[in-house]
């Protein structure tokens, strides 16, 4: 495993930091300095930072959290606006998102101490469920699109101003249901199995349709269930069991931990 991917793994300091650490020669392999960010590690090398050794870790929490609208899943944002970290508390402030709900959705988002677990999240086919709200009726194309997946050269509609991604490609839905039309408006239960960029909102947004509401109420058998807005859970023991089940039979991670569940005291 590269250096700064095993810091990262394996303590509280984030990739980008553990690259600091390394140019700043605060990290030693077996009591020698170290610069090359690219290193390899092997389970018999000792590292250190600042003479402190770490150990691999082999155990992880998993936080479920129900996000509020106008809160940023991010550590920092230079116009000073919430983010999810000052919503947490001290206890989780090291704790890695997997992916993101943008600033106008709500929901279920997942949270870990193990950037091993955030990855396997991420990378997993998972199912994702959502209440949608649009401001058009439910159309035929729509529901063809839902069906049959739906390609775009130009996907910028619907996307964050800044973002580079144009083009788009939408897999077919896992499920979708209508739960209500009126006044133009219409509610949708959708679940899809990707977690792209804006993807719902880039949908909608292809068919003139915009997004007023977003809520991610699953994520794979995980609910939010009567979780409140804004408060968070430790994962129960049938969530950790079924992850360990699920990871022993992924291929997708470069190994797989002891898995131990802690909580804090």
């Amino acid at each position: 495993m590269r250096l700064n991917k095993y810091i990262s793994h394996n303590s509280k300091y984030s990739r980008r930091e553990a690259d600091k650490l390394i140019a700043d020669g605060d990290v030693s392999i077996n009591k020698k300095v170290v610069s090359n960010f690219a290193i390899e590690v092997n389970e018999d090398d000792i590292v250190a930072i600042k003479n402190h050794p770490i150990k691999e870790t082999t155990e992880y929490t998993v936080v479920v959290y129900n996000k509020p609208k106008g809160v940023l899943v991010t550590k920092k944002d230079d116009r000073g606006r919430a983010t999810i970290y000052h919503k947490l508390g001290g206890k989780l402030r090291h704790f890695i998102p997997v992916g993101r709900l943008d600033y106008a959705s709500e929901g279920l988002l997942l949270l870990s101490d193990s950037p091993l677990i955030v990855q396997f999240f991420m990378e997993s086919d998972m199912v994702r469920t959502y209440n949608v709200k649009i401001d058009k009726p439910f159309s035929p194309e729509m529901e063809e699109a839902m069906k049959n997946g739906l390609t775009l050269a130009d996907a910028s509609a619907g996307g964050h101003e800044k973002s580079k991604i144009v083009s788009m490609e939408f897999a077919p839905f896992v499920e979708y249901e209508v739960r209500g039309q009126s006044g133009g408006n219409t509610k949708i239960r959708v679940s899809i199995n990707e977690g792209k960029n804006r993807e719902l909102r880039r949908f909608f947004a292809h068919f003139g349709a915009k997004v007023l509401d977003l809520k991610r109420i699953a994520y794979g058998n995980i609910t939010l269930n009567n979780l409140p807005e804004n408060k968070s859970r430790f994962f129960t023991k049938k969530e950790y069991t079924e992850l360990r089940e699920m990871m022993k039979k992924s291929q997708k991670v470069e190994s797989k931990p002891k898995i131990q569940t802690k909580k804090f005291k």
